[in-house]
């Protein structure tokens, strides 16, 4: 059972530093640092306390304790896949509207430069 314990800390701890890591070459940002370090802290507690394990199972009703933390794990997970999702939507209606903006200020620009140049045909004089 240490062993496991041992395991569950190193996991955390290697998890969090990789985060740290991350954050400081700019390569993660704040909110989603946030939590991964959460879940750095939760495979550290939960594996380092295999009690709080047995004893949230009995508070859930899950016979099976150990079963918790997949189950935990997987929920988590697809929150996540969920949030991502939803940004990627969000993203994917964002450049759909500023491609859109972009035709319509090109479209625009090449009028002007046509009434520029009709313009300027019109205000030439032409020798006779």
């Amino acid at each position: 059972m240490l062993d496991a314990q041992i395991t569950a800390a190193i996991l955390g701890i290697g998890l969090a530093g990789a985060i740290l890591y991350l954050v400081r070459r700019d390569h993660l940002h704040g909110p989603f640092a946030a939590w991964w370090l959460f879940v750095a802290a939760a495979t550290l507690i939960l594996g380092t306390f295999p009690s709080l394990v047995i004893w949230l199972g009995k508070l859930t009703g899950i016979n099976y304790a150990p079963v918790l933390p997949i189950i935990i794990g997987l929920s988590m997970v697809l929150l996540r896949l969920l949030k991502l999702d939803i940004d990627r939507s969000r993203q994917e209606r964002r450049m759909r509207r500023l491609t859109q903006k972009l035709a319509i200020l090109e479209q625009e620009i090449e009028q002007l430069r046509r009434d520029r140049v009709a313009s300027a045909n019109k205000t030439e004089v032409k020798p006779n």
